[in-house]
């Protein structure tokens, strides 16, 4: 089993590990502070540093209880001792952005009470579709004040590790249309905006909204009858 290193603490840049198996190109630690993509957060990208060699981190995807990270070169073997590095300023836009988009569905939760139905996000930019049946240039705009009215407030961004019936005691948890959340999920990690978001949440985060910097609604599409979207880039 890999300990998700990021979960706990998503400011964490450098990290000591062991290599539990290798499959060509591909290391599983036994720890790691590499977010593996998943609920629309790309993979982290970074180094890992052992028997006198940098290897470079392409890509980190979770398959069971283990972390696989992608190197660009063989050369490791289980029980090799490690030393990892994030790259730090991919993961803090990242970090930015994921909450930028818990800012986005807990104001169009709070004030409009539509659902997710879709999201993904790269660096400083990100989209996510909402059960609206209808969209316009104005509500756009009047989302973007809203959502920038939240950054501007400078809300604490908190993160918890709750049993699963624990965390479903809490209105509203999931936000998304669909509950994606595995049903052998004993233990929920919940992402708080204090004062206007609760989720469930496996991303990385900035510790509080005035980190995000100014968050701009670039494009507004239809993607069906009851399904709208929202593109957003953020900026200093």
């Amino acid at each position: 089993m890999t300990e998700l290193l990021y979960h706990s603490d998503a400011y964490l840049r450098e990290f000591d590990a062991t290599v539990a198996a290798v499959d060509a190109e591909r290391v599983a630690l036994d720890r790691t502070a590499l977010y593996a993509r998943s609920g629309g957060q790309p993979s982290d990208f970074g180094i890992l540093m052992g028997n006198g060699v940098t290897f470079r981190v392409l890509d980190s995807k979770k398959q069971g209880d283990q972390v696989w990270h992608q190197l660009d070169s063989a050369g490791l073997e289980a029980g090799d001792t490690l030393r990892g590095a994030v790259d730090w300023v991919r993961r803090y836009k990242l970090m930015r952005t994921h909450t930028a988009l818990h800012i986005l569905c807990g104001v169009i939760f709070r004030d409009y009470g539509a659902s997710v139905t879709g999201g993904d996000m790269e660096p400083l930019a990100a989209r996510m579709d909402f059960e609206f049946d209808r969209m316009s240039a104005e509500f756009a705009h009047e989302v973007e004040e809203r959502i920038n009215a939240e950054v501007a407030a400078a809300r604490d961004v908190r993160v918890k590790i709750l049993p699963r019936a624990k965390a479903f005691e809490i209105p509203d948890l999931i936000r998304t249309k669909i509950n994606l959340l595995p049903a052998g999920i004993e233990q929920v990690r919940v992402v708080e905006i204090v004062g206007l978001d609760l989720q469930a949440d496996g991303g990385t985060h900035v510790a509080n909204t005035r980190e995000v910097g100014t968050i701009r609604v670039v494009g507004h599409e239809s993607k069906g009858k009851i399904n709208k979207r929202l593109r957003i880039e953020i900026g200093d």
